[in-house]
């Protein structure tokens, strides 16, 4: 299935039209046609049926036939995790934690942050190429950046790890998941965590965590976190 992305619809909609860069890509790249069918999401959870009513690469029309809706995912994870110093290593991590499963992004500015700030209109595009790819119809929300004192300051739902390389002592991430919950994993920059950020984690009652035996890049932390978390909620078929 090829899936296709427009916020704008809901399921009280009966037609509805892609954008000029969209419709460009369905009608000339795609070839599609007057009656071709086509599959859309909302990123909220819905599966549109559509028919193409008008092929115009310059305004794409298409009538609604049918609407599903997906099953919420049994988890909620909420990753914050430091930019990294070359972009296309974040970008990486974002589409293959897409791809993965996740439902909230932070980047989060620490201490030792090489790089403090980003280019979010990238990453929601990389994001929303995953979810298509992928064929997904949650969107994960993309936060603006955070500093580490300012979002360790809100209030979560569920468990709240930090990831982080300091010897003291640690029980593995996936020793401590609860199936079925909502989570949120701090993982630091290159230069790990600071102390001073680590024990301000802990006193908000954030659970010390490692990732395994060796030391791992921020990007690929990030991702074992996230396959960690969607292995321990996998649901026996």
């Amino acid at each position: 299935m090829q899936l296709f992305y427009n916020s704008a619809i809901d399921t009280t909609s009966k037609s509805f039209f892609f954008d000029r860069e969209e419709s460009k890509h369905i009608v000339k790249v795609l070839r599609k046609k007057d009656n071709d069918i086509l599959y859309v999401t909302n990123g909220l959870g819905q599966l549109f049926t559509t028919k193409i009513v008008l092929g115009s690469d310059s305004k794409c029309i298409v009538e609604i036939l049918n609407v599903e809706t997906a099953n919420k995912p049994n988890y909620q994870l909420h990753l914050a995790v430091a930019p990294t110093k070359m972009n296309d290593r974040f970008e990486w991590f974002l589409e293959k934690a897409v791809e993965i499963g996740i439902t909230e992004i932070t980047p989060l500015i620490c201490e030792h942050s090489e790089r403090k700030h980003i280019k979010i209109d990238r990453f929601e595009k990389i994001i929303l190429a995953a979810l298509k790819q992928s064929n997904q119809l949650f969107l994960p929300v993309l936060n603006e950046q955070m500093t580490f004192l300012d979002f360790t300051k809100k209030e979560f739902v569920g468990q709240k790890f930090i990831a982080h390389c300091e010897d003291n002592f640690k029980k593995s991430l996936k020793s401590q998941l609860n199936p079925n919950g909502n989570y949120t994993i701090l993982i630091g920059p290159e230069g790990d965590f600071s102390s001073s950020e680590i024990k301000i984690a802990i006193e908000k009652s954030f659970v010390p965590v490692t990732l395994g035996n060796t030391r791992l890049r921020t990007e690929t932390a990030a991702l074992v976190a996230c396959h960690s978390v969607a292995f321990s909620n996998e649901k026996d078929e």
